[in-house]
């Protein structure tokens, strides 16, 4: 299948463009909140009202993707063939009912199973990290440069709070090698500072619209996306992923026991 990259950065930044605006509009309105999994897996009328619009939108433009989506509008896909749309409408719901702020809408593409174009938008700032490895990445209009390949002991980390609380694969020997630890309950705002430098790794379990559109960008920054356990990344199951500096996943991976 033939796909034009940049066609497709341009319409994903268009779509969260205006995905953008009718969330920080939406977050000022009374909400329908729901819990999914538990009390903390939370889901709004505007996380179902998001993915709709979006996968209405890809369908338009893209009749023969299929799509990948948290709230379940989107396809069972059973395997990576073609064009893969995966969609997280808000990432960070907690943040957003909560707080306001620190949420992100994302959106990966992949073409038979290899990354191609991924786009975040850190809702509250207006700020969409959009590319891939053959157009480059972006935050809005401006070119990103490569993260430095700083080692564990310069730079900060991020470890979902669950993970680092019951220090799951001994996951606070890597957080005590580090520079220091930071939560932000939004894998979305996580990638961010991992494409500008400002954290050097993140381990979470991820779910497919969790990690799509950034492992697109951070593997074309050149930055290390893996499993714990060394088994290759699958795209439509959920697992525990680390991402990171070259330098950092590697001695990370060497401190982590997965046994």
């Amino acid at each position: 299948m033939q796909v034009d990259s940049r066609e497709i950065d341009h319409f994903l930044v268009q779509l969260l463009a205006e995905v953008g605006k009718g969330l920080r509009e939406d977050s000022i309105k009374k909400m329908s909140v729901d819990t999914k999994k538990n009390r903390n897996d939370l889901v709004t009328n505007f996380d179902k009202k998001t993915e709709k619009f979006v996968n209405g939108k890809i369908k338009e433009a893209y009749p023969e993707a299929t799509i990948v989506s948290e709230e379940g509008y989107g396809d069972l896909v059973k395997d990576m063939s073609g064009l893969v749309f995966f969609v997280d409408p808000i990432d960070g719901t907690m943040n957003f009912v909560k707080r306001g702020d620190n949420f992100a809408s994302m959106i990966g593409v992949y073409i038979d199973g290899e990354p191609l174009i991924g786009a975040i938008i850190d809702v509250m700032d207006n700020e969409i990290y959009h590319g891939g490895k053959e157009i480059g990445l972006f935050i809005n209009e401006e070119p990103i440069d490569d993260p430095k390949n700083l080692p564990l002991v310069e730079g900060l980390v991020d470890v979902s709070a669950p993970m680092a609380l019951s220090n799951k694969f001994s996951v606070q020997d890597v957080i005590k090698k580090s520079s220091g630890f930071r939560v932000y309950g939004s894998a979305g705002i996580i990638f961010g500072h991992l494409l500008t430098g400002k954290e050097v790794m993140y381990m979470s379990y991820l779910a497919p619209w969790d990690l799509a559109a950034g492992r697109v960008m951070c593997e074309a920054a050149g930055m290390n996306v893996a499993s714990i356990d060394g088994t290759p990344i699958n795209m439509l199951e959920s697992q525990v992923v680390i991402v990171g500096t070259q330098k950092v996943v590697s001695e990370a991976l060497k401190t982590l026991k997965t046994r």
